[in-house]
């Protein structure tokens, strides 16, 4: 019965709730996307700074509430081996491209036009944040958004840098 017990709990801890923070600790799947500047960029290449991962799409209206939010946390600590990915979900980028152009950010803008970083790391919700340590294990991941998940954001970056 202990095993039953504790399997449901851990099952139940991996889908968590809505907008509710859950600790998933993990190795982060590596992946290669394009960015929106045309480059390529590779999630092991930022092993050694923490990373928040940021899935989002142009539909979704708590994505784009958030995105200022991001963009400050980013500019804020840049300077201490943080960065953002935003990862858009679409497979058309022109709906992404004309909210780049509504709310600019200065963090890197990525395209899953495939869906296979998506998959890899489950994503079911939007917007969906992971934070990942300097070893590239994801420590906090955030399903949705609500005004006021930025100070949490910002506390777990805090931590994340300084350790």
């Amino acid at each position: 019965m202990k095993l039953i017990t504790r399997a449901l709990f851990v099952a139940l801890l991996a889908l968590g709730l809505p907008g509710q923070a859950s600790s998933v600790p993990g190795a982060a799947g590596n992946f290669t996307l394009k960015s929106a500047a045309g480059s390529n960029v590779r999630l092991s290449e930022y092993r050694g700074q923490v990373v928040m991962l940021n899935f989002w799409a142009s539909w979704c209206g708590p994505c784009r509430q958030e995105f200022p939010h991001l963009d400050t946390l980013h500019r804020k600590y840049a300077g201490l081996g943080f960065t953002v990915f935003g990862i858009n979900v679409e497979q058309d980028r022109s709906q992404a491209d004309k909210v780049l152009r509504d709310i600019p950010v200065s963090f890197p803008i990525l395209f899953d036009d495939g869906n296979e970083v998506s998959e890899l790391y489950g994503v079911d919700a939007m917007p969906m944040t992971l934070l990942l340590d300097r070893n590239g294990i994801v420590r906090h991941l955030h399903r949705g958004y609500k005004p006021g998940y930025e100070d949490t954001y910002e506390m777990q970056v805090r931590a994340l840098v300084k350790e």
